[in-house]
């Protein structure tokens, strides 16, 4: 019985990290004032996401109502059940890819089973407490995806903003301008004067009023002018028959064993971009709030509101950066205000659906530019390239993967090629050297505290002494033997003091076993002195058993018991 209370007692000692923020918010005490700055975050986030989940939708290859049925759906859950205080969650572009292939490849029904999987594995991951180490992706991996994708949006959108009419573009960046190139006798300049006057009001309006949304001003100005003067030019209405004005009936995805295996790899890559970017949103936003955001519960939340969104039409959704900084610099108090975003939503599009099959489509395309103008952060991709070549080199493999050949592949690239920097930049860090004649850093604060240096004469003869500094990785152990290698010939006794040595893994563990045992071949025995706890835990699991000494001095009393009568003289 005590058995079993202790384990619940280990299950339910973290189910703090799993109560929503706005439970809390409304714990603290939520009264006029609070509700009031929720309700203008909330509507001024509104006016911002509804023309992004439109265009998103659209650039995905998907119908515009999808975008914003996303929005409302899976924006109303995160905030409700998510474990930031400010996260405006939706449609964002890191996804447009990954949909649009999907949707090439297995239609809307493929898409929605793919989300809901992916769903289920953000839950999952979220529940087994791994959202703090999602958050661990190398920046130059993230820079070198998101400038990539931007890249890719970007000549999926230069169709239509030339009014080219393009029948069945292929998914891949080469094709798409190849395409284009192709049906250049289609141009129109009415949808270029349009995208060009579409992104001019954009870029004026977010220099000399950025209070006003300029997304949205845009589109409503744009639709005016092909309403009026009756222009020749596609729009939503004439692609897609319009915006939907109501939610559609929840619908379940359609499984099958099959099915599952085949869309797998997309629902793992909507998996892995849902939870980067939600978890890189909610820190942006605890570094512009001073707040901290719970990151198991916000993965469990976005797991549902993907699935959920599955459930409704919609597609794939996570943290919206922009729009969860435009919902802090709006004056958010609590998550109530990324209710209230979801809720304006809706009521617009009851409201003004009809106005919206006027939007045209090079307006869109003028938003969506803008856009990955953003996502592309030219700024902090130009400081990496000036950073070191490591980083460099793996901002430049994941951005080329990302454009010429695939998502997930840029990304399982970019990790692989960063964690082989990070452990050549270990290997560098790792130093192993020969430590006489001692210095006053040599002395080890066990030793006599009088003892100030060591000299040569008081080493007995046949020993020597090697200092470990840094963390003993796999790469830093390579380094080690080479060094060993070439540090002449093998003393009778070597000591090795590895207090400067923090942690060591399983690697470097073994390739210290086998220079034991090739030491151990040629008439060495090795000393080991001043190991950490969590050092000699790892020796002792992989069966290293050798002499050790708590402090310096300890070990050179080990190395005269083991040296014969005659060697363990020192020197005159």
């Amino acid at each position: 019985m005590k058995a079993f209370r202790m384990a619940q007692t280990r299950s339910f000692a973290g189910w703090h990290l799993f109560v929503p923020k706005l439970a809390t918010a409304l714990r603290e005490g939520y009264g006029l004032a609070e509700a009031r700055a929720d309700l203008f975050a909330g509507l001024t986030v509104a006016v911002v996401a509804l023309p992004l989940s439109l265009a998103l939708a659209i650039a995905s290859g998907v119908s515009p109502g999808r975008g914003l049925f996303t929005a409302i759906v899976a924006g109303a859950i995160v905030s409700a059940l998510g474990g930031s205080r400010y996260q405006i969650a939706g449609p964002t572009g890191a996804f447009v890819v990954v949909v649009a292939g999907v949707v090439q490849q297995f239609g809307y029904e493929g898409l929605a089973a793919a989300t809901f999987m992916a769903g289920v594995l953000l839950i999952i991951t979220g529940i087994a407490r791994l959202g703090t180490y999602i958050k661990y992706i190398p920046f130059p991996v993230v820079t070198g995806f998101t400038a990539g994708i931007a890249v890719v949006i970007f000549s999926s959108q230069v169709g239509d903003v030339l009014g080219l009419s393009v029948h069945h573009a292929p998914a891949d960046v080469i094709g798409k301008l190849t395409a284009d190139a192709a049906a250049i006798g289609t141009f129109s300049p009415v949808a270029l004067a349009i995208a060009a006057g579409a992104l001019g009001t954009i870029l004026l309006i977010q220099k000399f009023a950025p209070r006003f949304p300029a997304f949205l001003v845009a589109i409503v100005l744009a639709a005016l002018v092909v309403w009026f003067f009756k222009l020749p030019i596609t729009t939503i209405g004439s692609r897609f028959g319009g915006i939907p004005s109501a939610l559609p009936a929840a619908h379940l995805p359609v499984f099958s064993v099959a099915g599952v295996r085949i869309l797998f790899p997309a629902a793992f890559t909507i998996f892995a971009l849902g939870g980067i970017e939600s978890l890189l949103s909610a820190v942006v936003a605890d570094g512009m709030t001073g707040h901290r955001h719970r990151s198991n519960c916000e993965l469990v939340a976005q797991g549902l509101a993907n699935i959920a969104s599955s459930i409704m039409g919609g597609i794939p959704a996570t943290g919206a950066i922009a729009r969860t900084a435009t919902n802090i610099r709006a004056g958010a108090r609590t998550p109530v205000s990324g209710i209230v975003h979801s809720a304006a939503i809706f009521a617009m599009i009851v409201l003004f659906a009809p106005l919206g099959s006027y939007i045209p489509l090079a307006a869109i395309a003028a938003v969506l530019a803008v856009v990955c103008w953003n996502m592309a952060e030219l700024r902090v991709f130009g400081q990496i390239l000036q950073s070191s070549p490591g980083d460099r080199a793996v901002l430049i493999l994941t951005f080329l993967l990302t454009v010429f050949v695939d998502l997930s592949f840029a990304i399982a690239a970019g990790v692989v090629m960063a964690a082989l920097v990070f452990a050549r930049n270990m290997a560098g860090a790792a130093e192993a050297r020969l430590v006489l004649p001692f210095a006053p850093e040599d002395v080890d604060e066990f030793a006599d505290p009088n003892r100030t240096a060591m000299s040569r004469t008081e080493l007995p003869a046949g020993v020597e002494v090697f200092r470990l500094n840094g963390p003993f990785f796999f790469a830093a152990a390579v380094e080690f033997e080479e060094l060993l290698s070439r540090s002449g010939g093998f003393p009778k006794i070597l000591i090795l003091r590895m207090a400067g040595v923090p942690l060591i893994d399983s690697t470097g563990a073994a390739a210290l076993k086998r220079f034991i045992k090739s030491a151990n071949s040629r008439g060495t025995a090795i000393i080991l002195s001043e190991l950490n706890p969590q050092t000699t835990s790892i020796l002792r699991n992989m069966d290293i058993v050798v002499p050790s000494a708590a402090n310096f001095t300890a070990s050179l009393d080990v190395a005269r018991a083991l040296l014969p009568p005659s060697s363990g003289k020192e020197q005159n």
